[in-house]
């Protein structure tokens, strides 16, 4: 298995300190993004299509926004991550998670499609990063303003998906 080490400060922006805290450093990352995907089609294969709409406050998403930003977002990650692993310098924008989401129309879809293209994705960033090698994952560029590594993408490709899971435990399950 690949070590993946877990990235320092100053390779991530500080507002992803939420998100990395939530993976254990132990050079797992792509153990880490296995063990997520198993979560995740677990969790949403188990849901009503009530409880997939549920929203706990009128202006929060559902399961399903939720499930369709976790695979817009990493897609964005994995990306930025392909571009600096190949030593690209070109800075990259920003995006706009809450446009992402409300034209993302989650909602409308059936939910084994949205996992489907969840697991596409999830397989796709597993080989990605089982394809970089040591110089490649220490590889840096400018994402949104910030210097971010490709390590601290992955990482937060895995954080990302953990602080959500966290937050269907607790508020929608």
């Amino acid at each position: 298995m690949k070590i993946v080490k877990k990235p320092k400060e100053g390779e991530y922006p500080p507002y992803a300190t939420i998100y990395l805290d939530q993976v254990p450093d132990d050079g797992n990352l792509v153990d880490h993004l296995g063990k997520g995907k198993t979560l995740i089609n677990k969790l949403y294969s188990d849901q009503s299509e009530t409880m997939l709409m549920f929203r706990y406050e009128p202006d929060k998403w559902t399961m399903k926004d939720i499930l369709a930003h976790i695979v817009d977002d990493e897609r964005v990650f994995a990306y930025r991550a392909l571009r600096f692993a190949r030593n690209d310098k070109t800075e990259l924008p920003g995006v706009d998670q809450d446009v992402d989401a409300e034209n993302a129309r989650a909602n409308e879809r059936n939910i084994s499609d949205i996992l489907d293209e969840y697991n596409k994705v999830r397989d796709s960033s597993i080989a990605l990063f089982k394809s970089f090698n040591e110089k490649m994952i220490t590889s840096c560029g400018t994402a949104g303003g910030y210097n971010v590594s490709v390590s601290a993408l992955g990482y937060l490709i895995a954080g990302h998906e953990r602080h959500h899971l966290k937050i269907i435990k607790e508020r929608y399950l």
